[in-house]
């Protein structure tokens, strides 16, 4: 299963993007396609966070925008939302020992361990932070 980073959901939903449309292809072929794919929740939350920003788009998208985006994500048939298990705690400190991470790249390595603990594939994104975490399979389908 794949699963998807915010930023490649801020750029398949932002039309100013450089990247908007290899990301938005993206996005559409997964979300029509018949093979399971993934968003760890706190991605979606951070979708929303991110593309309602006023400090971050202008103008930004609004509520309806956003929610409307995200519901359509959550209508595709072959989603699957991404949590915690209950071995999340054990998963994120080795990877957190292993990533030697620090303030802010918690996030990075919650999410990490979302994918580990629901076999995730790859996880495609544009961050190269998420390298840290040798154990997850990362790539960013944006670039040849």
């Amino acid at each position: 299963m794949i699963a998807l980073d915010t930023n490649i959901l801020v750029y398949a939903h932002r039309r100013e993007s450089g990247f908007h449309e290899p990301a938005r292809q993206v996005v559409a072929a997964l979300a029509s396609g018949g093979s399971a794919w993934a968003i760890p929740w706190p991605c979606l939350h951070e979708f929303y966070g991110v593309v309602t920003n006023a400090r971050a788009f202008l103008p930004a998208s609004t509520v309806s925008e956003a929610t409307e985006q995200i519901s359509n994500w959550l209508a595709s048939p072959s989603l699957v939302m991404l949590h915690e298990s209950t071995e999340h705690w054990f998963t994120v400190s080795a990877l957190v020992k292993q990533g030697k991470v620090t303030g802010g790249q918690i996030s990075d390595a919650r999410i990490a361990a979302i994918c580990l603990e629901h076999g995730v594939r790859e996880f495609w994104t544009a961050d190269r932070d998420f390298n840290r975490f040798p154990s997850l399979k990362v790539r960013n389908p944006l670039i040849g």
